[in-house]
């Protein structure tokens, strides 16, 4: 059998297991310490503005935090990305709000600024001011920020970026995550960077990410027993993870690198396909996390999909639609189609900044033989 090409899985750099001994060597494997506190001071560096970032246990968990700082609670609604993974949408449900889907447009594929304005003024009309606006990064190309933030601020409605997918990812040189009221990373294993399981919250204040940390830790009141006054989450990231999440920070710009070489590689490679590609708007930088391509009809995407399958190559359909999902099927949407159509015909290829030139010559090759 075929040596298996996935999708997107986890790269280690080798400077990993340095961090993770000390915190065996120290005994610090408790959600604190000080491959905490690095990982958090290193993130903050990277993205490079004066930033509060709080290590958390997953990019989940920093939006469920980011609603409850805003204050968002039962009755109200959130614009929401529609095309999207699950995770972007299920935190408002966590607290108690309804989710509005808002439809993509086709130069980033991500939130449609002309759909979000209309959704806003009709949910406004309607007597219900959405409360945040959940705009998403997704597959490392970033959305229109200029754009859905001037939305944001006429009709002073908070925005959330989420950046799971976006680590390193820019526009016009400013780091995705830096551009929302609050911002989100995952390190989820098959992200651009990973700490096996893992997230971060971005906010733009040190007393943000004080009550961030309080909440995430159970928001435990100053007491010599446990006093609380507060609902409280198991939100914080380990010790012995943050040590995985140093090692990788080292590597990071490898990683951004090799992942964008694989789109051109790719883009090259299968030019004279049918297949088409997402490009970069002017002044964007796409972390290129995973390639995607948009393919003629469901039906050549299926076979696609099912022939890489046979040759053990692994490959996904683009993220169904919130909107489109069973568990959503009563909440209010705003559609133009675009999101309906990539989930149908769009395809994710095997991106993972591991992967060899065998891995892509094998993936390019049974494309072309398709």
């Amino acid at each position: 059998m075929k040596k298996k090409i996935w999708l997107s899985s986890p790269h280690m750099g080798g400077g990993e297991q340095k961090y993770v001994q000390e915190a065996f060597d120290t005994n610090w494997v408790a959600p604190l310490g000080p491959n905490v506190n690095e990982f958090e001071k290193g993130l903050e560096s990277y993205i490079g503005k004066t930033k509060h970032i709080a290590a958390l246990s997953s990019g989940t968990g920093a939006l469920h935090l980011a609603l409850v700082l805003l204050g968002v609670k039962k009755g109200d609604e959130v614009l929401c990305q529609s095309f999207t993974f699950s995770a972007s949408a299920n935190p408002i449900s966590y607290v108690g709000a309804t989710p509005v889907f808002i439809d993509s447009e086709q130069t980033t594929y991500n939130l449609c600024p002309i759909l979000l304005e209309a959704a806003i003024k009709d949910r406004i009309a309607k007597g219900k001011k959405p409360k945040a606006i959940i705009a998403v990064h997704l597959y490392g190309m970033p959305y229109q920020v200029d754009a859905i933030h001037a939305i944001s601020k006429k009709y002073e409605i908070p925005v959330i970026e989420d950046s799971a997918e976006a680590l390193g990812s820019s526009v016009n040189k400013e780091q995705c995550g830096t551009f929302g009221d609050f911002g989100i990373f995952s390190f989820n294993g098959n992200k651009i960077i990973t700490t096996s399981g893992g997230g971060a919250l971005i906010c733009n204040s040190r007393e943000a990410k004080e009550k961030a940390i309080f909440l995430a830790t159970q928001a435990r009141d100053e007491a010599p027993h446990y006093e609380h006054s507060h609902i409280g989450y198991n939100y914080r990231m380990s010790n012995v993870l943050a040590g995985i999440g140093r090692g990788q920070l080292e590597v990071l710009n490898d990683r951004v690198l090799a992942r964008r070489k694989i789109f051109e590689t790719y883009k090259e490679a299968l030019k004279n396909t049918s297949l088409k590609f997402l490009e970069e708007p002017a002044g964007f930088y796409s972390n290129r996390w995973l390639t995607t391509v948009v393919t003629a009809s469901y039906a050549e995407r299926e076979k696609i999909r099912l022939y890489l399958q046979n040759e053990n190559i692994e490959s996904r359909p683009l993220w169904k639609p919130m909107h489109l999902q069973p568990v959503f099927k009563n909440c209010v949407g705003y559609e133009n189609g675009t999101s309906a159509g990539l989930f149908e015909k769009g395809l994710c290829l095997p991106s993972g900044s591991n992967s060899t030139e065998d891995d892509l010559s094998r993936v390019i090759k049974a494309l072309n033989n398709f």
